[in-house]
């Protein structure tokens, strides 16, 4: 019987690649992943990145990686690309999308760094548009729809896209999670949503301050009841929100300085 010798390739612009993993990890959809900034050689909250891919991981896979065994790809890229970075890990299923296989299966881990990044200085004007990512509670790869509705916000005048559900509630941004305030309360918008690492951060450190906050729905009907919004993810604890759908937000900046001071109290870890 002869044998079979048949080889996968990879042309990107008209160009072999050299390397058969590289398609496998392109076309890696069934994955998730965490994103951190690195200052120093040191992360705030990696407890909380860690849980996420746990958490995650059983639910996609059945099964999760240790810490040490993460910790140990986040070093080893840390080391080789410096103290000052972005830095995502991102747990793959070698079996790729629309297979049986990918269940039940040790996830791979790839960690990816670039340059450090601090997000935008804002203000940013945000149009409310009806969407809702599947399985929002992960934070999962290939969500098409996130650029999608970025560039026809941006088509329209706006920065940026903040998702409503179908009942009219805010649940978060298209990267980011979404913070209000009443001029006395920090609010979390009650919605099927993300519960991102820094938003997880700035909650905690709110109660050590004992600043006040709660969970609500928030539509847009309520907004002109609030006095600020920000958004929030990965690059920065808060940047300000001047509008959502021709709703103003006057106090927006109040409520930044006070998410940053939040996290500044949160302390980094060494890696």
């Amino acid at each position: 019987m002869k044998e079979n010798t048949f080889a996968s390739q990879t042309v990107v612009n008209g160009t072999l690649l050299q390397e058969p993993q590289m398609s496998q990890l392109a076309f890696s959809g069934f994955a998730h992943f965490t994103a951190m900034q690195v200052r120093d050689g040191r992360v705030k909250g990696m407890d909380l990145h860690l849980n996420r891919l746990r958490h995650a991981s059983v639910e996609l896979f059945g099964q999760a990686l240790s810490d040490a065994e993460i910790l140990t790809s986040v070093r080893a890229a840390i080391a080789a690309a410096g103290t000052d970075l972005s830095l995502t890990v991102t747990l793959y299923s070698s079996h790729g999308e629309f297979t049986l296989e990918s269940m039940n299966s040790q996830p791979n881990v790839l960690v990816r760094t670039g340059e450090p990044a601090n997000g935008p200085s804002g203000p940013l004007k945000l149009l409310a548009t009806e969407y809702r990512r599947p399985l929002p509670e992960i934070k999962h790869v290939g969500e098409i729809s996130k650029t999608y509705y970025l560039h026809k916000a941006a088509q329209q005048g706006y920065d940026d896209a903040v998702f409503i559900t179908g009942t009219g509630c805010l649940s978060e941004g298209t990267i980011w999670n979404l913070a209000f305030w009443d001029g006395e309360t920090v609010i979390w918008p009650q919605a099927p949503k993300l519960q991102g690492t820094m938003m997880s951060m700035v909650q905690r450190q709110l109660r050590l301050l004992n600043i006040e906050q709660r969970t609500e729905p928030v539509t847009l009907a309520s907004l002109p009841s609030l006095r600020g919004a920000v958004v929030m993810n990965s690059w920065t604890p808060g940047v300000a929100v001047s509008e959502i759908s021709g709703h103003s937000l006057s106090e927006s900046q109040s409520l930044s300085a006070l998410l940053h001071r939040a996290y500044q109290a949160e302390p980094a870890q060494a890696i």
